[in-house]
């Protein structure tokens, strides 16, 4: 009999992160039967209504059903995406956190001593939100649009449209997905650059979401050429990623350097591979930066991540920065800002346009959402697509 241990696949830098243990944890609550989940419900309703109870039925009872139905109708919120062709998540985790949300606010009420039906004001709040973060936000892409001069360049020549997409997490073609690619017909840009993540984590392996990346992304078209570098490896490992664009009018850039010719002068593109380790990754990008061309252009990065920012700016030899990873949060509250951020740095440079020494560096929003538990939602942070448009000095 062979005793010895089967391999293993390497476990990979984010596995340990917080952010994907929570991700991981919130998940298995998808597997509570629906039963346990009213009840769960209903335990939350109860104990408002003990506490609320020591002001008289009138009182407690309305409270407590109150509770109960906002509970409900959260779910019914969540529950309803799939069916709308909106978003494919869980539909558990997102209901139960709802449902202790709208209990802590009945809760608070009473600590407060406000009357009964003053709850239902913040409990419709809450509902109203959940509602507009999971059915409408997700699908107000839009265009973010950034310029810059380039050193070299001919002034006299046509600016360069360069158009930066990520993180587009595809689960099923939705009508996000529609208005990405309506968009990108609409601007007509001259160049196209990706910057990684094409699946959601939860459908990595599914076949029906890789027919459905390759018709989204086999639809883009430039004159000058259309790149992308593979995203988080734990969402689309290398092979992966390759299945993706096999065939395909991409050219993916796995740490190497491609020089592309536009009327205005050259643009040196290196495209890099992220791991999430640190040392990997600023080791990988010091290679490559020995071999960075020398002829005059724009030098650009394309990277997953912002994490090696710092060190792309101190190098002195990158102009322009592309990336994503972070979603901006996805999640974003009034003054506080994004709770959570995946990347090392923080939210250091969490979402838009930043100067690293003489480096630009934007890290974009995004298009699509973070899988597994994590609520299909947005919230004060629209999906967006940035349009560069590049000129001569």
């Amino acid at each position: 009999m062979n005793n010895r241990p089967k391999p293993t696949e390497p476990k990979q830098p984010l596995e340990d992160s917080r952010l994907h243990q929570i991700l991981v944890a919130t998940n298995r609550l998808q597997d509570i039967p629906d039963r346990q989940v009213f009840a769960s419900m209903a335990f939350n309703a109860a104990a408002v209504f003990l506490l609320w109870s020591s002001r008289g039925l009138e009182q407690a009872l309305p409270v407590a059903g109150l509770t109960l139905l906002g509970s409900v109708a959260g779910w019914m919120i969540v529950n309803e995406l799939p069916r709308a062709n909106l978003s494919f998540g869980p539909d558990k985790p997102s209901a139960l956190a709802l449902s202790v949300l709208i209990a802590l606010i009945a809760l608070m009420g009473s600590a407060l001593g406000v009357d009964s039906f003053a709850v239902a004001i913040p409990i419709s709040l809450v509902l109203a939100l959940a509602f507009y973060a999971t059915h409408m936000e997700p699908f107000r892409l839009g265009v973010s649009e950034e310029a810059l001069t380039v050193k070299g360049w001919d002034a006299a020549a046509p600016p360069v449209k360069l158009l930066h997409i990520g993180d587009i997490h595809v689960e099923r073609v939705t009508p996000r997905e529609q208005r990405l690619n309506a968009l990108i017909e609409a601007i007509q840009p001259d160049i196209i650059v990706f910057s990684g993540d094409f699946v959601n984590l939860s459908y990595t392996n599914d076949e029906t979401a890789k027919q459905a990346i390759r018709d989204i992304v086999g639809a883009w078209r430039a004159p000058l050429g259309v790149y992308g570098v593979p995203g988080t490896p734990i969402v689309e490992p290398l092979p992966r990623v390759l299945a993706f664009v096999d065939g395909l009018n991409m050219q993916l850039l796995a740490n190497r350097w491609v020089t592309v010719e536009t009327a205005a002068g050259l643009l040196h593109l290196l495209g890099m591979i992220t791991t999430h380790d640190m040392a990997t990754d600023r080791a990988a990008l010091a290679e490559k930066l020995k071999l960075t061309p020398s002829a005059p252009g724009l030098r650009m990065l394309l990277m997953h991540t912002p994490d090696v920012a710092p060190e792309a700016g101190a190098s002195g030899q990158i102009d322009l920065y592309v990336c994503g990873h972070t979603h901006g949060g996805q999640i974003r509250l009034p003054l506080i800002g994004a709770p959570f951020s995946s990347s090392h740095l923080g939210s250091r440079f969490i979402m838009g346009r930043y100067r690293v020494d003489d480096l630009t560096l934007y890290t974009t929003r995004g298009v699509g959402m973070e899988g597994l538990g994590a609520p299909r939602a947005r919230l004060l942070c629209p999906p967006e697509i940035v349009l560069w448009t590049l000129r001569g000095e």
